[in-house]
């Protein structure tokens, strides 16, 4: 057939495209699951293609490949990383249990790339098997795993810089709205005054002490089953394999990789993916309630709470003129949403192993990946179009404010709790604001009452007790 060379592999023969640098099993995977359209991250592949290189560079140190064909896996290697064979990463994201589909596309684009270079044809699988030396010392079960990890590794390194960035945002609000009192809320209804300040200052808060959660996530992350082959034992492998590729593998991707305590538990247990998912999902409902407060707040303008304004991104409505919605919130919260389910696909693939292997690695790789991506990449766009553009609307805060009952509770020592209670309902009943119920029944002089609940009282109550 025009355009193809026939290449075989255990199960029978299959023509590829000529020009291609993936092979028959690749193209087996892309038949047989044309699931969803993704391809594999970005990070993955260049996580893989440095994974490749460190272990033909300790396999030629080691004499476990000769140093021509070994060069020429790691150049190809080295190219995979840096991009240039993206478009040859064909398998889904959904595929063949344990990631085989894609580590065999991932040891096709070496072979024959490695071939090119060696001034062979692609498919001279007699030359250079990609079963063989890409993949010498090695298995899907110990390189899969290794890859994902390091590529998580590094999208939540891009995700702690986003992180930063939103939390340096929400802390500038809170120093620009520090001396602006409002009333507070709990279950939603008036409770003693905060200011605004107070209110974003903790949001960066919150922000911050999910970051210093990150370090024993990372930690766990780092440890890589790479070297264990098939079951942990390192079959195939030369001596010093292992020690010297997660050495080199830490060189090319600059993060500080360690080889597995027990290579036997990180072939089981995908922990590491389950503690990266489970963080993720902690953040992400952090972020779901920040943002819903956002919209609340910003809720209205006449029907809502208007306290404050978020910047008109885009018109909200097709058919209500004028409307602006609050969508970079309305973003933010779906793509919160995503992650905390994901976390739950990435728990049931955690739990999915049996005895030396956990086949359902892609899934796992794919979700975790995924959610720290797409928080990635738009934690950044949140604080810039939304939250550095906030700005307060002090007149209605100021009333919301002056007119809350919630403001009595300062009286509670001097009057006591039922005695106040009553004068609150007095004053739901019948219109009459607390202070001149007070001055009213002879139970403060109207002095008293303006210097504890006047104007410039107010934010002396924001204050916290030292």
């Amino acid at each position: 057939m025009a355009g193809t060379r026939q290449e075989k592999d255990s199960l029978g023969t299959l023509d590829v495209p000529a020009e291609a640098y993936y092979g028959i099993q690749s193209l087996r995977a892309k038949q047989n699951f044309p699931v969803s359209g993704l391809r594999p991250s970005r990070y993955l592949i260049r996580s893989y293609g440095w994974l490749k290189a460190a272990c033909a560079r300790a396999n030629v140190d080691l004499k476990g490949i000769d140093e021509r064909r070994g060069e020429a896996i790691r150049s190809a290697a080295g190219e995979l990383a840096d991009g240039r064979f993206d478009a040859e990463i064909v398998v889904d994201v959904f595929q063949a249990g344990a990631g085989t589909s894609l580590h065999m596309n991932v040891n096709e684009v070496l072979a024959n790339r490695a071939l090119e270079l060696l001034g062979r044809a692609r498919g001279d699988y007699g030359e250079l098997n990609p079963n063989d030396l890409p993949n010498r010392g090695q298995s899907t079960n110990d390189t899969f795993p290794s890859a994902t990890q390091v590529a998580v590794l590094l999208v939540l390194c891009d995700l702690r810089t986003a992180i930063q960035q939103l939390a340096s945002s929400f802390r500038a609000k809170g120093t620009e709205f520090a001396k602006l009192p409002k009333a507070g809320r709990t279950h939603l209804k008036d409770a003693m005054p905060v200011t605004l300040g107070q209110e974003f200052t903790a949001y960066a808060s919150i922000l911050d002490h999910q970051l210093e959660a990150l370090p024993s996530v990372e930690g766990a992350l780092a440890e890589l089953p790479l070297g264990g082959s098939a079951v942990g034992t390192g079959i195939n492998s030369v001596p010093g394999f292992r020690a010297l590729a997660v050495r080199y593998y830490a060189e090319l991707s600059g993060l500080p990789l360690r080889v597995a305590r027990d290579p036997f538990e990180t072939m089981q247990s995908r922990w590491p993916l389950a503690l990266a998912s489970s963080w993720l999902r902690n953040l992400a409902s952090e972020l779901v309630r920040i943002a819903n407060d956002l919209r609340l707040l910003s809720s209205g303008p006449a029907t809502g709470f208007d306290e404050i304004r978020l910047p008109e991104i885009q018109p909200g409505s097709s058919i209500m003129p004028a409307k602006v919605n609050p969508s970079a919130a309305e973003c933010l919260d779906m793509i919160a949403f995503h992650v905390v389910g994901a976390d739950l696909a990435t728990t049931l693939s955690v739990q999915g192993g049996q005895l030396e292997i956990n086949v359902m690695m892609p899934l796992a790789a794919h979700e975790v990946i995924f959610s720290a991506t797409i928080l990635k990449n738009y934690l950044p766009v949140f604080a810039r179009t939304c939250v550095d553009g906030i700005a307060a609307n002090g007149p209605t805060m100021e009333q919301y404010l002056l007119g809350s009952t919630a403001l009595a509770t300062v009286l509670t020592p001097k009057l006591g709790y039922l005695k106040v209670a009553e004068l609150i309902h007095e004053s739901e009943k019948t219109g009459v604001a607390v202070t001149e119920l007070l001055v009213r029944h002879g139970l403060m002089t109207a002095q008293e009452v303006e210097a504890t609940l006047g104007p410039a009282s107010l934010l002396a109550l924001t204050e916290p007790v030292r």
